[in-house]
């Protein structure tokens, strides 16, 4: 089985590979990067300074891989950023699969693609007392969740009019060891693993900490996607979520709970910053049924992990 992971050397990338090579080891896994990373061992090909966006270079690696299964995971993954750089988040993400497509088609290729959506693209429809599932009405707030609209419709449209096997996923926040600040899960992480090398003032300041949101491990989450590359039906698009809400300030409170530190917390949360919004539902039957899945590492062993990675890595530059 050849596979192509578009994004490999990446927080999601990583766990990817890592995962498909402990359940198909002989699996022939190539990778799209920016750069060669040190830590992906040879059992997996990297395939450095291809730019996604540039069709001819896509359609000469597909010419020359001839790929069974494509994880399209390269993206501009955050949606904070995103309303700094509206028109660089849009073509990155909407460009760079757009081309994979039209490479596939024009080689006369067919491989099963996963579509990398996201369930920001539901919006506030996602925090209704309703649960939200597949057929919810799309709201996106920022220019991300435009972006990942349009890769989950474009997915939709070449499997309709070009018979393509492509299958969407809309996972919902994940986290776990690997993931860049710019993320609360990593953003406080990394915070705290400061303090405990005496880096920063033992104090941390939590806004916007009331709202409900279903976290992943990151790690439960690559398991998803092969399965559904597996066992799902192309034309398809499923949710991942764990099922379990948290707030920020929960989660906050179990990072401290690891911390080697007596660390001063101030919450500062206006009226209007989530504390009336109800608990996140996430309608994930669908997934279910059609592969079983089910969440298997629980939140706090999650953000445990997540800490022990910041402080290796604050170790290492220190």
């Amino acid at each position: 089985m050849r596979i192509l992971i578009t994004g490999v050397a990446g927080f999601v990338g990583g766990h990817l590979w890592r995962h498909i090579l402990e359940v198909t080891p002989d699996a022939e896994i190539h990778g799209t990067a920016i750069e060669q990373e040190s830590l992906i061992p040879n059992d997996v090909t990297v395939h450095t300074g291809i730019d996604l966006r540039d069709a001819t270079r896509v359609r000469q690696l597909l010419a020359d891989l001839q790929p069974q299964r494509i994880y399209h995971l390269a993206a501009q993954s955050s949606p904070s950023k995103s309303h700094q750089t509206a028109w660089a988040t849009l073509e990155t993400n909407i460009k760079s699969q757009l081309n994979l497509i039209e490479a596939c088609l024009s080689l006369n290729l067919a491989p099963r693609m996963l579509v990398i959506s996201s369930g920001d693209i539901y919006g506030h429809q996602a925090l209704t007392n309703e649960p939200v599932h597949e057929g919810s009405p799309l709201c996106p707030r920022n220019p991300y969740a435009v972006s990942k609209a349009t890769q989950d419709l474009l997915g939709l449209q070449y499997f309709l009019t070009d018979d393509l096997p492509i299958i969407r996923v809309r996972p919902f926040n994940h986290t776990g060891p690997g993931q860049s600040q710019g993320f609360v899960a990593p953003d406080y992480a990394a915070r705290i693993a400061s303090i405990e090398a005496g880096q920063r003032e033992p104090a941390l300041t939590v806004r916007n900490s009331s709202g409900q949101r279903d976290f992943s491990d990151v790690r439960d989450v690559v398991r998803a996607y092969r399965l559904v590359m597996e066992q799902g039906s192309p034309g398809e698009v499923y949710n991942i979520a764990s099922g379990r809400t948290h707030t920020v300030r929960a989660l906050v409170n179990t990072l401290l709970s690891y911390a080697n530190e007596q660390i001063h917390v101030e919450y500062e949360d206006s009226d209007e910053q989530g504390r009336d919004l109800p608990p996140l539902q996430v309608d994930t039957t669908r997934l279910r049924k059609a592969t079983g899945w089910q969440p298997e590492i629980p939140f706090e062993q999650t953000l445990f992990d997540v800490l022990n990675d910041w402080r290796q890595r604050i170790r290492i530059s220190a």
